[in-house]
């Protein structure tokens, strides 16, 4: 009878021990049970990123909007990079830019750095959802890369049209000569220190992870202009 009563507990304490294990799934962390009444937060999903070649669909959609004949690149030399990023009201999610080839592992590097420190992001698309319009991405405060244009007033390829520029968060960041500001909406930020979120600024995650992690350029240190939203490969 007594080893009736010891089996009996051995099973009954197994099975409250495998109701109370935490399931693991892939990218997140096992959080200890909660106790009774209190609040469980759940763990953020851990960064995400890919480089994958432009599908059939994607280049159809590109021709003749962000990419026409007589472009410096041909599409074959494009990459899609997905990415996660941290929307505006804190939580995460993802976001997409056309990028060369030969940056596109560093692109992913560089905003890994920047989930890592939340840093927000209020839009991610391809500049293709707004017709290839600059303007109107940047009003819209769309982070964007590859857009094969020329310079604002002048005939020369952008860095944006070797997929080797991206502009991040346009209306806390704006480009800015003399009097002219843009986009408009971007004249609340003039003021770089006075610091709000979505601002690029000097020593900040943002320039660590272009500057420092992958050597890029950012248009805030120009002399003649500045544009505060813009970061190249080469610069320019």
């Amino acid at each position: 009878m007594r080893r009736l009563l010891i089996s009996l507990l051995t099973v009954a304490l197994m099975s409250t021990a495998c109701q109370s294990a935490p399931v693991v799934l892939a990218g997140q962390t096992a959080t200890p049970a909660a106790a009774s009444g209190s609040r469980t937060v759940a763990a953020a999903p851990t960064f995400s990123g890919s480089v994958r070649t432009l599908s059939a669909d994607l280049r159809s959609r590109m021709r003749g909007v962000s990419w026409h004949k007589g472009c410096p690149v041909p599409l074959r030399d494009l990459r899609l990079v997905t990415v996660s990023r941290y929307r505006w009201n804190g939580e995460p999610g993802r976001g997409w830019l056309v990028v060369h080839a030969d940056v596109a592992t560093d692109v992913v590097r560089a905003f890994r750095h920047l989930y890592a420190k939340e840093f927000p992001i209020r839009s991610l698309r391809l500049i293709d959802r707004y017709g290839g319009d600059d303007a109107k991405s940047m009003e819209a405060n769309n982070s964007s890369a590859f857009n094969c244009r020329t310079v604002s007033g002048t005939s020369t390829w952008s860095q944006h049209s070797y997929g080797r520029a991206i502009d991040i968060n346009p209306v806390q960041n704006p480009y800015v000569r003399g009097s002219v500001v843009q986009p408009d909406r971007g004249r609340r930020y003039l003021d770089r220190d006075d610091v709000r979120r979505g601002m690029i600024v000097q020593p900040g995650p943002v320039r660590w992870a272009f500057v420092k992690l992958i050597d890029w350029r950012w248009g805030g240190n120009w002399s003649s202009s500045k544009d505060y939203q813009h970061f190249s490969a080469n610069g320019r």
